[in-house]
């Protein structure tokens, strides 16, 4: 099996002598093969860990059984454990749907932080055949007739050429101890009613199911790859961000023939349903401000786009900021500060990333804060009192964004709606002997 694994792994150009792998292992049959196939082949990985937390003392032996595998093969190892049950039933999702959020999440974020090339998942062709009998099952689009890809992006299925045979055959052969996971006989999951009763009767029409399959499905990839060079070509014309927030045109979208289908493939990479697709193509022409929620982001119709943002799934807590601090850094931007004396030819800097402030009014420490209803202050330029939800309409700002403008307050008074306005308070005038001058860095 390990020269077949080299073979793949070359063929379809999965993995470069170089690459860093980042392996996702449960602690199962499949997994704990795909580990030893890696450091056989004396490829660089290390190993990352998912405590689901669903099957109480059973989940927490499988965390221990994975950390003595990253000892035993001397390869770093990552661990987390989620709330996932809990997740499912906040997000309305299944538990497998759930899990799958979380775990995928987590694996981008050790892939960025540690710099690794690809995160690799111990798929197989009986993962494939259940993929797909299940998605024909629920419903699916051109994706989910191919099943599970060989390649996606970052991750690689370098196993995905094997039966489960095969595999058990390599782990009776080299004597490799692995964790069964008791859930797998329950069928009360749908994959595991696909796995123990649906397949064993399709075989009874065809022994040669998998094979079968595996043919269909590298036919349906190569319709699929045209269909989305279509696709993309459409995303880079319509889809654009500045980093943390997606905007999609969708006065584009209402011109183009399938419209939902396409959208729903844009709207892929946010976990928003075809269903749900359906709903925001029906709010097009109805008045702005509608939002629909995916487990994992935000969507708002606004006038001509739809606005995209990351649930905020944790809570941001205040800074406190004192004279002497010249940096403060949040997840979402970092501010500057620096007093100094005004220049007699001071030119003061209208950018919206700038806030020039009369140093003297202002009184440490501040507090930078997520607005709320009800917070005003007097917008420059004006005399009286706004508040800030007014003005952020006023400003065009989606509803989902205005969940994430900031305040820089001074004593309990706004001195400054970050990246949007100073308080007229605040200004700088020909009074003005000392400036505070502060510099967001999205």
């Amino acid at each position: 099996m390990l020269d077949e694994f080299l073979t793949f792994i070359n063929n379809k150009n999965l993995i470069n002598s170089s690459d860093k792998v980042l392996l996702a292992v449960s602690g199962g049959m499949d997994s704990v093969v795909m580990c030893d196939l890696f450091s056989k082949a004396k490829i660089d990985f290390a190993i990352a860990h998912c405590n689901f937390g669903l099957r109480g003392e059973e989940s927490n032996e499988d965390e221990t059984f994975v950390k003595k595998l990253s000892i035993k093969y001397k390869v770093p190892f990552f661990v987390t454990t989620f709330q996932t049950a809990e997740f499912a039933e906040n997000e309305k999702v299944s538990i497998q749907m759930a899990a799958r959020i979380l775990r995928y999440q987590w694996f981008e974020k050790l892939r960025v932080q540690h710099q690794f090339d690809y995160i690799a998942t111990a798929h197989h062709q009986n993962d494939v055949l259940e993929t797909v009998l299940l998605n024909l099952t629920k419903g699916t689009g051109i994706a989910g007739m191919h099943g599970i890809q060989i390649k996606n992006g970052v991750i690689i299925r370098p196993i995905w050429f094997a039966e489960k045979e095969q595999i058990f055959d390599y782990v009776v052969e080299n004597q490799i101890i692995w964790r069964e996971d008791s859930s797998n006989e329950s069928n009360k999951y749908q994959r595991n009613l696909i796995r123990n009763e649906v397949v064993p009767l399709l075989k009874q029409i065809n022994p040669n199911l998998e094979q079968t399959i595996q043919q269909t499905v590298e036919r349906i990839a190569a319709v699929e790859e045209i269909f989305y060079q279509e696709i993309e070509m459409l995303r880079k014309q319509i889809v654009w961000s500045d980093g943390k927030v997606f905007f999609v045109n969708y006065k584009a979208i209402q011109t183009l023939s399938q419209p939902i289908v396409k959208l729903t493939e844009l709207l892929k990479p946010f976990n928003f349903t075809y269903q749900q697709c359906q709903e925001i193509f029906a709010s097009f022409d109805k008045e702005p401000g509608r939002t629909f929620l995916s487990p994992t982001h935000e969507l708002v119709k606004d006038r001509t786009e739809l606005v995209i943002t990351l649930k905020n799934l944790t809570s941001f807590e205040s800074r406190v900021i004192e004279a002497n601090d010249t940096k403060v850094r949040t997840d979402s931007f970092q501010l500057d500060f620096e007093i100094f004396d005004r220049p007699e030819d001071y030119k003061v800097p209208t950018a919206k990333k700038y806030a020039c402030l009369d140093a003297d009014k202002v009184r440490f420490p501040l507090q930078l804060r997520k607005y709320k209803e009800g917070d005003w202050f007097c917008p420059l330029g004006m005399n009286k009192k706004k508040l800030i939800s007014d003005f952020l309409t006023d400003q065009k700002v989606p509803l989902n964004l205005k969940k994430e403008t900031y305040l820089l307050t001074s004593n309990g008074s706004t001195m400054w709606v970050v990246n949007q306005r100073v308080d007229d308070r605040f200004k700088v005038t020909d009074k003005t002997t000392r400036i505070l001058l502060i510099e967001c860095f999205s």
